[in-house]
Order: structure tokens, then sequence, then C-alpha cells
């Protein structure tokens, strides 16, 4: 009955989110005026004139755009406990991110309203899109698997908490939704990721698991654990009513494959664009990638052209398909005009439907190449289905010959490897031509550079390396383009540990 109850629910959201989205410019326009009125007070909207702003002209002439580095101090102080620093309320939950590109973590303020109209509504949002299209769906008539973190006290003020953004939302779960969970968070919230596969899948083995939602990348781990400890031959034989993944946090496609043998037969994907700074984009129809901008829920969105002449940001209302921007927001737990390092393009803006493309400082550039996390995992995904294999990870970065022209090496980890390696490096080298014309240039005749370099990993090195960096666990990825050597030298030594670096 309870299922049945919450299915309907979910349904009937539909035509209001619909509606909602039909309205992203308006609903921008009318968040942007909520949130410098609620910041004025603050001391960083004392310091910056929010009393003085009629419009977004004001907005953006006074208030400066910042990377995490600017706000850290202020972040900071509300750690300690100083509040109205950002935004005003008690600010005491903060989700740690490590993100792919520093090496330092970043927390990021979770606010009462970013946490109810952000990342509550937008995975409300999630469900009733699914429900929606599948209106016989079973999803609550068993329970929902989540693949999350953990959270402790800070260091700077035990009165004040941080963690994993899935161990926060965890944690502040209405009671029906903790109901419907697996498992307990007595094991969910375990902070050690390998002491807690183990009792994890003995907790759940013998739920009735409809529905999982994480990052394919530790949801492919616990997957090959469970089917080692169980000797059956896919997750379908331990859970038969399982009909769905919400994902993120990674391109899915180059898992895709990898997933189908894992649940062979009928299984609904559903991807998410949210990160602990906000719930961004879903992907309203499933037989498209792209993700459609979520517009009303507590974040103002503006967009840094990456081309052009135009160095100033822009709001939506004034984007243009097939453009790549740096991706700026302005959240309901103070982030002000914040660079999230996230670059993206619109596909359409009526609705707006966009691809992510990469991240600012996720790319490699040391010839000229400019390529992007897009490039290299469309290539990889081509690569994969033409010979056969698939992937549980890789990175790149560039190569410099001490004679001759340079060229790139990527240290891949198969999940299936090709029975030819030669051949996907050759295949990889063509679609990475294909999808970007700079990379084709540059590999010309060899001139600028050489094949690249693709080099079989052992199985776990990515997960030992994650392990050694102390950023094991599910909120962390590893860095897929690098514009150094750094982590394929620390890699390449974790394999031989006895190469003079």
């Amino acid at each position: 009955m309870l299922g049945s109850v919450i299915n309907w629910y979910f349904r009937q959201r539909h035509e209001d989110l619909l509606q909602l989205t039909s309205m992203a410019d308006e609903n921008q326009k009318n968040i942007l005026e909520d949130l410098i009125e609620n910041g004025r007070e603050t001391a960083y909207g004392l310091k910056f004139g929010f009393r003085n702003i009629r419009n977004y002209a004001d907005f953006r002439k006074m208030v400066p755009l910042v990377e995490y580095e600017d706000l850290k101090p202020w972040i900071e102080k509300v750690m300690q406990g100083e509040q109205m620093q950002l935004w005003p309320g008690e600010v005491t939950w903060f989700a740690k991110s490590s993100g792919t590109t520093s090496n330092s973590a970043k927390y990021i303020p979770i606010s009462y309203e970013s946490l109810e109209e952000t990342h509550f509504k937008g995975g409300r949002d999630m469900v009733t899109l699914y429900c929606a299209t599948n209106p016989d769906t079973k999803i609550f008539q068993g329970k929902a698997l989540f693949i999350g973190g953990s959270y402790k006290p800070n260091e700077l003020n035990p009165k004040t908490f941080s963690g994993d953004l899935s161990a926060v939302l965890w944690t502040h779960l209405p009671a029906w939704a903790n109901m419907r969970s697996t498992p307990d968070q007595s094991i969910a919230l375990m902070e050690n990721w390998e002491q807690k596969l183990v009792p994890m899948i003995t907790a759940t083995l013998n739920e009735n698991v409809t529905s999982i939602t994480g990052v394919p990348t530790w949801v492919a781990v616990l997957f090959n654990k469970m089917l080692e400890i169980t000797g059956k031959k896919n997750i379908h034989e331990i859970w038969p009513n399982l009909e769905l993944f919400f994902h993120g946090g990674v391109n899915f496609e180059p898992y895709r494959k990898q997933f189908q043998e894992f649940l062979p037969g009928k299984m609904s994907y559903l991807e998410t664009y949210n990160a602990s700074e906000g719930f961004f984009g879903l992907q309203f129809q499933q037989d498209t990638h792209d993700f459609t901008l979520l517009t009303h829920h507590g974040i103002f969105y503006e967009f840094l052209p990456l081309s052009g002449t135009t160095q100033e940001c822009i709001p939506l209302w004034e984007t243009q398909p097939n453009i790549d921007y740096a991706l700026v927001i302005t959240t309901n737990s103070g982030l002000w005009r914040y660079k999230i390092g996230d670059t993206i393009r619109f596909s359409s803006t009526k609705p707006y439907q966009f691809k992510i493309t990469g991240r600012t400082k996720s790319y490699i550039n040391a010839f000229g190449e400019e390529l992007v996390i897009e490039n290299a995992d469309t290539a990889i995904l081509i690569a994969c289905e033409k010979t056969g294999s698939s992937i549980t990870d890789y990175t790149a970065g560039p190569v410099y010959m001490q004679t001759g022209n340079g060229g790139h090496e990527w240290l891949i980890e198969f999940y299936k490897a090709p029975e030819n390696l030669a051949e996907f490096s050759s295949i990889l080298d063509a679609e990475l031509k294909k999808c970007n014309g700079d990379y084709a240039a540059k590999r010309l005749g060899d001139l600028a550079m050489h094949a690249p370099i693709v080099c079989q990993v052992p199985t776990g090195i990515f997960t030992a390396w994650l392990k050694n960096k102390g950023k094991l666990g599910v909120q962390n990825k590893i860095p897929r383009l690098s514009n150094n050597r750094d982590i394929l030298e620390e890699i390449t030594a974790m394999i031989q540990p006895g190469r003079a670096d």
C-alpha cells in the first residue's frame, strides 16, 4: 500500500515539473532576486553591496567571479561556527569534495535550503521522471540501494560535520525514504570502503533490491565482489526485481557494455548531473544522452564562453546552442558566482538541453591539441565497441620524447581486454582525429604528435592509487585527462615499484 501511494505521488508531480521546465528564463530571474535578497545582510553581501543590486547587470558588475580558494576563508569561518558569512541561517553541514583536478579537499556548505530545494527536490524530480514514463514500475515494492560515503565532525569545530555528499543526504533522508533504503546507516555510513564492501553485500544479498543509486565505477566494484562471493553469473540472479539504476559522476557510455553483462535483459538507466555544489540536470528522455537544466532548484546559472572575443559571463536567456561554456553558479548555500570547473554545450535552448563537455582544468593541450573529456570518452567508447572490449577506468596525459615529437600516453584498466591492443590503439587514434580537428591536425603525418601509447594496467591499480592518495570512496574519481605527467608517473611507479622516477 505504501509503495502504491508513493508511486501515485510521484506521477502527479510530472505535469508541474514539465511546466516549470518550460519557464526556465522566468525561473532564473526570480531565483536571482531571491538569492540577492537572502544574501544582503551576510558578511559577503555587505562587502559587495548586495543592497544596491537591482538587476543582473548590477550583479555581474559588483560581485566577483570566484573559485574555491577565493571562498575558502569565508567557508572556514562558517566551519568554525561563525554564521551569516555567506548565507543566512545556521550552516553546520559541509559536503567534502576532493574533485578530480585538485589535491586538496573542498568543503561545500550545505544549508537547509540547498538540502531541501536543490538536492532533495532534484532527487524527487529524478524519481518523478521515471514513474511518469514507467507507470507500472515496481521500484517501491522493494528497496533502493544507495552506495554512499561517510561523515565525521570537522577538526575546526566538532559542532559542524563534513563528509561525502551522499552521506550528508542519507543522514537527512525523510523517514519514508529511510524505510525503503538498504543497507541501514550503521553499514552505509562506514568510513572505510574496503571494510564496508562485504558487510554491505551481506546486508543486501537477501533484500528485494529494485533500484540502485551510485557512481558506475563503484557500483561495478560492488557487483564484481557480489558475483565473486555468490558464484552467480549476473546480478539479476541475486536481485531479480532490480529494474533501475540512477547514475552520475562519470560518463556512463564507456561502462554501458559492462553493465549489460552485469544486468542482462530489461533494465532502465537514468543519468543525473549532480555534485556537492548542487543538482543541475536530469536526463528527461531515456533515448537521448542530453541533460535538461533544472532552473527552479535554488541555483542561478551563468555561462562563460570558452572562445570568441567575449570574456564576460552571460545569463541563461542569452546562451546559444553549440557553444562551449564554463559553468558558473550562485547557490542557496552561499556560493556566489562560483566557477564550478565544468564545461557544457547546449544542444537546444527550447528547452535548455545540454551535454557536459569536460572540466576547465581537466584536458590535454601539451601540443595545441585541446583534447577534452568528451573527445576521450567518445573515442574510448567506439574503440571498445569495435574491439569487443570494455573498460573499468582510464587516465591519459602527455608524453614528451627526448628526440622527435611527443604524444599522449593512456593507462587503461580493462574489464574485458581487447584481443589486439595495437588494434584498439589504432581505432582510438582514428576516432580522436574524427572528433577533434586540432588533434587531427597535430597528428597529420606524425609531425607534431606521434600515435598514442596505450598501456593496459593491472586490475585494481586505479583503486590502489586512490587509496594511496587518501581518496578511496564513492565521491572520488580518477582524473581522466591531465596536462602533466604526475598521475601517469605515480601509477606507473606503483606497477613498477623499483622504477626510478
